[in-house]
């Protein structure tokens, strides 16, 4: 027996992935989707749950900077099928390497930030009386 899919609206989709009604419709017009957006009788988009899957490697990739063209190369190459595999390695290779140098800087201001943390908190210990039995500080106006 023939497996029913459940058709989506551009609203539920939208719901769904947390991409606004204006981006599902740039995704379209930049060829974002595997497959093209199918429209019901009425002209209406119409999703399926793998175009809603598929949008969350996009939202994943967008997400870690991935440029849109690479994005769009990578549709192409996914939406072709099989055989083009070393090309898609490839693609997706070059930007771990990106992700992975991103993550690197922002180790390194973390590091940093943590540090500077860590000298206010020190510095403004040095202000406050240290903690003796039966000391309150003065309340402070609600």
């Amino acid at each position: 027996m023939a497996e029913v899919t459940a058709s989506l609206s551009i609203g539920q989709v939208a719901e769904r992935t947390g991409l606004s009604v204006h981006t599902l419709r740039f995704y379209e017009q930049e060829g974002l989707f595997i497959s093209p957006v199918r429209r019901g009788p009425a002209g209406r988009r119409s999703y399926t749950q793998d175009d809603v899957d598929w949008l969350t490697v996009c939202i994943i990739l967008r997400a870690s900077d991935m440029p849109l063209p690479a994005l769009r190369r990578y549709t192409d190459l996914v939406r072709e099928g099989a055989g083009n595999e070393e090309e898609r390695l490839a693609l997706l290779r070059e930007h771990h390497g990106r992700v992975t140098t991103q993550i690197g800087r922002l180790t390194q201001s973390l590091d940093l930030i943590t540090f500077k943390v860590g000298v206010y908190e020190d510095l403004l210990d040095q202000d406050r009386p240290a903690a003796t039995p039966g000391y309150r500080p003065p309340r402070s106006p609600r």
